[in-house]
């Protein structure tokens, strides 16, 4: 049986099937030792091997599913920073959690909360894969505080740099001394989104939590802790998006 060769290097537990376009276009994939950069390419998976950056590839056995909390101060990606910022390989060895895994998606290196991660590429397209419009929550500190006025402004969006965003939700959470907690809900996977947009109103985040990716919630986890997500929160992915 022949399989997209997309799909074969997700169910190997590097990266989503949509990283694994991007690396197919950059020439860093090789199938029988030739380079391979058509994406609609089928490969058998008895017969044929294919190695990833020099690496040879084989699906998982066993696919891992987790959420952790980031802290502040890791960026979501693996192996080495050229900057020498610590990244979620480092964090991992730091948890000793020993599994070969990848991040869902993105959260900044200024930025904390729920991050979920896997060997699993095809549950990870469900989630980043921009058609699915998986809904995310923030609770975000900003300065100076914002009132009723400004939070309805908010509310209808604004022109970005790279075009129109209006979030799905802005409330207020609630106000300290000099600033204010908003809740906002958004589907963009755009970088640095809430940043930018909060930016645009004459405000400045303080601090960005993401407290949940669709159905799965931080729930009470601490910066550095993690647990193993349950086969109802990995079900209610996959079900989402069924018919998708």
């Amino acid at each position: 049986m022949q399989v997209r060769l997309n799909k074969y290097i997700a169910q190997s537990g590097i990266c989503s099937r949509r990283k694994a376009d991007e690396l197919i276009k950059e020439g860093k994939v090789k199938v029988n030792g030739e380079i391979v950069k058509d994406l609609g390419v089928k490969i058998n998976p008895e017969k044929d091997l294919v190695e990833v950056e020099g690496n040879i590839i084989k699906p998982v056995e066993k696919k891992i599913y987790i959420k952790i909390y980031k802290p502040v101060g890791y960026l979501s990606a693996v192996g080495k920073d050229k900057f020498g910022r610590k990244t979620l390989t480092d964090l991992l060895k730091e948890l000793d959690i020993k599994e070969s895994l990848f991040p869902v998606g993105r959260l900044d290196y200024n930025s904390e909360g729920l991050l979920i991660l896997t060997n699993d590429g095809e549950f990870a397209n469900k989630i980043a894969h921009p058609k699915h419009e998986i809904r995310k929550i923030y609770h975000i500190e900003v300065v100076p505080k914002v009132n009723e006025e400004r939070l309805n402004q908010m509310k209808k969006g604004a022109v970005l740099e790279d075009g129109f965003f209006k979030p799905d939700k802005v409330e207020i959470l609630k106000h300290t001394k000099d600033s204010t907690w908003l809740l906002f809900e958004i589907h963009s996977g755009k970088k640095r989104i809430l940043r930018r947009y909060v930016s645009k109103f004459n405000h400045k985040v303080r601090r960005l939590v993401r407290v949940k990716i669709d159905s799965i919630s931080i729930e009470n986890l601490k910066p550095r802790q993690f647990k193993h997500l349950t086969d109802k929160e990995v079900r209610s992915i996959y079900e989402r998006n069924s018919a998708k």
